[in-house]
């Protein structure tokens, strides 16, 4: 269990600075008010995890320990949003549309009213 921490958590630590550098990087670059460098990182990510789950899928060509470090670790620090998006398909895969379309959907409602509802409580507090 501890050996899958420090994959997972090291993946992560690469993912979440390539992240940050390539958004950045990109973002800097085009200077536009548009998110482009997330935008092409949450692409990239899914692109990735698609990528690394075909080479799962076709036999013996990466073991345990790199799909941990692979797709949790570095796509999931890279972006969470590879791994919503492949769990998503991983639903559709499985033909289970009904809860495809609830988990998009509550994720996007509820992640909107979750950030709305954290900012008003924190500037209800501060302003009282």
């Amino acid at each position: 269990m501890i050996r899958n921490l420090l994959l997972v958590g090291f993946g992560s630590f690469v993912g979440g600075g390539l992240r940050y550098l390539l958004s950045r990087l990109i973002q800097n670059y085009t200077e536009n008010a548009f998110p482009l460098g997330t935008f092409i990182v949450n692409l990239l990510g899914c692109f990735l995890i698609g990528v690394f789950y075909a080479l799962f899928e076709h036999g013996n060509l990466l073991n345990s320990n790199y799909r941990l470090f692979l797709t949790v670790g570095l796509c999931g620090g890279f972006t969470t949003f590879s791994t919503f998006m492949n769990e998503n398909f991983q639903l559709l895969k499985d033909a289970n549309f009904f809860y495809t379309s609830l988990y998009i959907s509550l994720s996007l409602i509820g992640g909107m009213l979750a950030i709305f509802f954290g900012h008003l409580i924190i500037k209800l507090i501060l302003e009282t």
